[in-house]
């Protein structure tokens, strides 16, 4: 059975089955969780949720993003580039995947392919989510330092977008405030 049909740690109850919600449901019911469980994601699940990602839109199908799933090794290099107050924070989560887009110099496909990143990055959480699982989008700054970025292998020719934090909740969230749809959006004639 594909571990995409298994739940567990969800508001049904721990190691309760949660059936999969409709998008719109999931679109406004996804938060932010800053607490996880302790066991980390199975690499067969991680797989299914990127390979959802994958299909995020992207123009002229580059395919931009990268994803560097955190082993033990390279979280303990990161944690020493991080210092003890980033560390600290590494390690809310069993599960870090590190998002970069791929650039290729052309400043109007390199902003298209962060943008097709982005997309791609929320994709995993939105799937995160529907799966019953919490998740956390962080962009800590020592992966924009020379020393974060050596600890995951991130190269010159990529950008950091994003560091996915994955794993059972263990906590409900309610919903923010959101502004209405008035406050954000104008429709031209």
């Amino acid at each position: 059975m594909a571990l995409s049909t298994q739940r567990r740690g969800t508001s049904a109850g721990v190691g309760g089955y949660v059936a999969p919600v409709d998008l719109e449901t999931a679109i406004r019911t996804r938060r932010t969780h800053k607490a996880f469980g302790s066991e980390p994601l199975a690499r067969e699940e991680i797989e299914e949720l990127l390979e959802l990602a994958r299909w995020a839109p992207n123009h002229n199908l580059t395919a931009p993003w990268r994803f560097r799933v955190v082993g033990p090794e390279a979280l303990a290099r990161l944690k020493e580039a991080a210092g003890p107050e980033g560390a600290a924070k590494l390690n809310r989560a069993p599960t870090l995947i590190v998002v970069s887009c791929v650039l290729g110099g052309d400043p109007v496909q390199d902003e298209e392919d962060l943008h097709a990143t982005a997309v791609a990055s929320y994709i995993v959480l939105l799937a995160a989510h529907g799966r019953g699982l919490a998740g956390y989008w962080r962009t800590p700054g020592v992966l924009r330092a020379p020393e974060g970025r050596a600890a995951v292998g991130l190269p010159d020719d990529e950008r950091f977008v994003g560091l996915l934090h994955l794993g059972g909740p263990r906590q409900e969230k309610q919903p923010p405030q959101r502004p209405p749809v008035e406050q954000t959006t104008v429709f031209l004639s």
